[in-house]
């Protein structure tokens, strides 16, 4: 379903060129649960942003579905990104002036003209509303971020990145900012997506977390790692 071949990427910081990719290839299967790990700086989050259309690599490519996606008009990256990709943030970005049911709405309200939009509402809103009563917050549909916990954050978020039915779920540290107890409740919440068929690829610190997850590949200076430590079910990208 998705696939990175060859991915370069640098930064800069003042005069300094910062290289974070350094040549990453990977596939990831349809309905596949896969984890990335690696230490800060590794380059998860930036491999993350490409596989989803968010930033561009230098040099390389990325594939959804078979169609190279980083070469696109920034208009149908962006149109991919609505329609095809969930994301879920450590840091959550809910905009805090809407309520949670709003939240989870906007990605609809976006991909749809005003006509199109007023005459889909209704339909789009009772999803809206099963969404947050699957992740457990039925009762906070009217209550802004700021009136939410970080586990509820999370699972807000966790449903507007489902409002649109997408292909792939992409997750960047999504228990980070969240207890262990209620972290375990979101990786049960993303073990369920899965079940569903959903495929999935989650950034995470947490050894623990992979353990839930089909297939784990490492980052290490800004590279795929060959992993040698079988305990950790670690394949090679071409696996």
């Amino acid at each position: 379903m998705l696939e990175a071949i060859n991915l370069h990427k640098s930064y800069r910081r003042d005069a300094v060129s910062v290289s974070v990719l350094r040549g990453v290839d990977l596939a990831v299967r349809e309905g596949e649960f896969l984890s990335v790990i690696g230490a800060s700086g590794s380059g998860k989050s930036t491999l993350l942003h490409l596989l989803g259309a968010l930033d561009t690599p230098d040099t390389g490519e990325v594939r959804f579905e078979g169609r190279r996606v980083d070469t696109l008009p920034a208009r149908d990256r962006e149109r991919l990104r609505n329609q095809s990709v969930g994301f879920v943030f450590q840091f959550y970005h809910l905009l805090p002036e809407l309520t949670a049911l709003e939240n989870v709405l906007m990605p609809a309200m976006i991909s749809r003209g005003i006509l199109r939009w007023l005459g889909t509402r209704g339909a789009v809103r009772k999803q809206a509303m099963d969404l947050l009563d699957r992740v457990g917050l039925s009762h906070r549909l009217h209550h802004r971020p700021r009136e939410l916990s970080g586990g509820e954050l999370q699972r807000a978020s966790i449903a507007r990145a489902l409002i649109m039915n997408p292909k792939v779920l992409l997750a960047d540290e999504p228990t980070g900012n969240l207890d262990e107890g209620t972290g375990a409740g979101i990786l049960t919440l993303l073990r369920g997506l899965h079940s569903d068929g959903l495929t999935i690829v989650m950034v995470t610190h947490n050894l623990e977390l992979t353990l839930s997850t089909d297939r784990v590949v490492r980052l290490a200076a800004g590279r795929v790692e060959t992993p040698s430590n079988p305990s950790l079910r670690l394949l090679s990208p071409a696996c």
